[in-house]
């Protein structure tokens, strides 16, 4: 074998490992499966599996704008500003600008349903600066408000914990849907608590809570505020009881309402209120004034677009209030609000007060 026939050799054999360290190189693996999200429809629409999990999760919300005005004295009003030029005071408009967040999960176990709920606030909009003599805001500009988180509870089957609005509201029900129901208040809301909620699955269900309150009316020993309540739901509409006592002040307070679903397009309510005063004129569960307050109203579809809303309220400390809107859905989702609010305490020719508000909605 001659020396061009070594050399010759020699790279036919290198040329054929490198080819074969080549062709090794460029071997793909096959591809993951790609796993797509699975719709979740056991809790309702809009939820869908969180991939790797067997929980629910929904995500929802709103964006709303408001615009109002008027006198004050408890009516949606507007606002005071310094002028500008010539430094007096203007009447304004007061506007707000909120993006709410929802989520919600559900799950199965063992011991029953798991759920969660959030719901957290974002506002843009009057934020007052300085205020008046009698109290009224006179100087007051745009800019972003503390957030505000209005929800955050866990329920095990019928057991909840967490950040919720008291049972004392939020299982009687709401007053009228207007925008503002509470120009004679029917309970203050915002509370951590512990509650259990019983559904005898015959119409008939309960619950009992265990709250902190909040603000000045937050606990102020290790003894909770109590609340319990009572419903019966059928076809034709709902009666429901709730009492509260205050550990703070000793106080108790206890509410009933009727609802009435008169046709399929009238529904109505009538809410009565009773609370004790011995120690503290109004409290968490009686901030009216006075010993009684009844609320009633009712909503009526004038048809699949339009919708008004009205409520009158009243105490026996001689406050009366009126609210009324037309809501109009110009498309689903998306929905404009225009109410006019009144308030009068007949025992004072000065206290009254005259507002309105136009709320533009998009919910999803």
């Amino acid at each position: 074998m001659n020396i061009k026939s070594l050399l010759l050799g020699s790279a036919a054999a290198l040329i054929a490992v490198s080819g074969a360290r080549a062709a090794d190189a460029v071997v793909v693996a096959e591809p993951e499966p790609a796993e797509y999200v699975k719709i979740c429809d056991v809790y309702g629409a809009g939820y869908f599996y969180i991939p790797g999990t067997e929980t629910c999760l929904r995500i929802g919300g709103y964006i709303r704008y408001d615009a109002s005005f008027g006198d004050g004295n408890r009516v949606l009003d507007g606002t005071k500003a310094i002028d500008s030029m010539d430094g007096g005071v203007n009447d304004t408009w007061n506007k707000n600008a909120r993006f709410t967040l929802k989520t919600w999960t559900g799950q199965e176990t063992e011991l029953g349903t798991l759920k969660t709920y959030t719901e957290t606030r974002f506002n843009f909009g009057s934020v007052t600066t300085a205020k008046g003599a009698d109290g009224f805001a006179i100087d007051s500009e745009a800019g972003n408000k503390a957030a505000d988180l209005h929800f955050a509870w866990i329920q095990l089957g019928g057991l909840r914990v967490g950040k919720d609005e008291t049972v004392y509201d939020s299982f009687i029900g709401y007053a009228g849907n207007v925008v503002q129901d509470t120009i004679i208040p029917y309970g203050l809301k915002d509370t951590n608590l512990i509650s259990y909620y019983f559904d005898a699955g015959n119409g008939f269900s309960a619950v009992a809570s265990l709250e902190e309150g909040s603000g000045s009316e937050t606990i102020d020993s290790y003894v909770p505020h109590v609340v319990g309540g009572l419903k019966y739901k059928g076809d034709w509409g709902a009666i429901t009881a709730v009492g509260a006592y205050n550990s703070n002040w000793e106080e108790w307070a206890g509410k009933v309402r009727l609802d009435v679903k008169a046709t399929s397009d009238l529904t109505l309510f009538v809410m009565g209120g009773y609370g004790t005063d011995d120690n503290k004129a109004t409290n968490f569960y009686k901030p009216w004034t006075g010993n009684f307050a009844v609320w009633g109203g009712g909503s009526y579809n004038v048809n699949k677009k339009v919708q008004l809303n009205a409520q009158v309220s009243y105490t026996d400390f001689k406050d009366f209030a009126v609210a009324a809107n037309v809501a109009y859905t110009i498309v689903p989702g998306y929905t404009i609000t225009a109410e006019v609010d009144y308030f009068k305490n007949f025992d004072d020719k000065f206290k009254d007060g005259v507002g309105g508000i136009v709320r533009f909605q998009r919910s999803f």
